[in-house]
C-alpha cells in the first residue's frame, strides 16, 4: 500500500448509487485512496477529464447506461493516458473479457470482490501488474487454450528436427549435408522419414506443415 499521506486517486464509473457510494467509502477507509470522481455513466467522466480531471485509476462498470464500460476504455485511454483502466463487473462471460483485454483493461475484477481485493488489485496495477479475480484468470487461461491448438507431436528425432529446419531455410540436400556433417545418402534417409512421420510426399509438402504447424 502507498502511505496515506500520498493516496492514490481514484474514479469509479458505476450507474447503481449505492454500490458506488459503498465501494468509495470502502476504499478510502483502506487509508491509501481518494475517490475525486464518481459517475453514474461513462459521458460523465469523459466530461470531467475534458475540463482536467486526472486520476491514476479508473474503476469501470461494463453495464453502463449509454456508452456500455468496454467501449469507453478507448476514449477514456485517451483522454486519461496515464492513468490505469480496470474494469469491475458482475459479467465474467468471455466474450466481455476478451472485449475487454483486446480494448486496453489493465485489469478485471468481479464486484463480488471483497474490498480487501480490490485494494490490493489497484495497488498491483499501479506496480504494473494485471489484476484479475481468479475465476476471470481461469476463464482466460481456458479461452487461449482453446485459441491456440496445441502442437502435434509427429514424433521427430532432434536430428529430424534440425534437418526440417534446414529444408524450411530453404538448403537443398546438398548443403544440408555440409552443414549437419553427414553424408548426402544419410540425410536423404532422415528426409525420407521427415515425410513419412509428416505424411507429405515432397519438400515444398513438408515445409509448408512445419511452417502452418509451428513445428520448427
Amino acid at each position: 500500500m502507498m502511505p496515506a499521506s500520498h493516496p492514490v486517486t481514484l474514479w469509479l464509473i458505476e450507474d447503481s448509487a449505492p454500490f458506488r457510494v459503498s465501494l468509495a467509502r470502502g476504499l478510502e477507509r483502506a487509508g491509501a485512496f481518494v475517490c475525486t470522481g464518481t459517475f453514474a455513466s461513462a459521458e460523465e467522466a469523459l466530461e470531467e477529464a475534458a475540463r482536467g480531471g486526472r486520476p491514476q485509476v479508473v474503476l469501470i462498470d461494463v453495464g453502463l447506461p449509454g456508452m456500455d464500460g468496454i467501449e469507453a476504455l478507448e476514449p477514456l485511454r485517451q483522454r486519461l493516458p496515464a492513468a490505469a483502466m480496470m474494469i469491475l463487473t458482475v459479467f465474467e462471460d468471455e466474450e466481455k473479457i476478451m472485449r475487454a483485454i483486446c480494448a486496453g483493461a489493465q485489469g478485471y475484477l468481479l464486484k463480488t470482490s471483497p474490498v480487501s481485493e480490490i485494494a490490493g488489485a489497484i495497488t498491483d496495477v499501479l506496480a504494473g501488474g494485471s489484476p484479475m479475480n481468479s475465476r476471470i484468470a481461469r476463464r482466460v487461461l481456458e479461452l487461449f487454450s482453446r485459441l491456440v491448438p496445441p502442437q502435434k507431436n509427429y514424433g521427430l528425432t532432434a536430428r529430424e528436427k534440425e534437418i526440417l529446419q534446414l529444408m524450411v531455410g530453404g538448403y537443398i540436400k546438398k548443403e544440408i549435408a555440409v552443414r549437419v556433417g553427414l553424408s548426402v545418402h544419410t540425410v536423404n534417409t532422415h528426409m525420407r522419414n521427415i515425410y513419412e512421420k509428416l505424411h507429405v510426399h515432397t519438400v515444398n509438402g513438408a515445409v509448408a506443415k512445419a511452417l502452418k504447424e509451428r513445428l520448427v
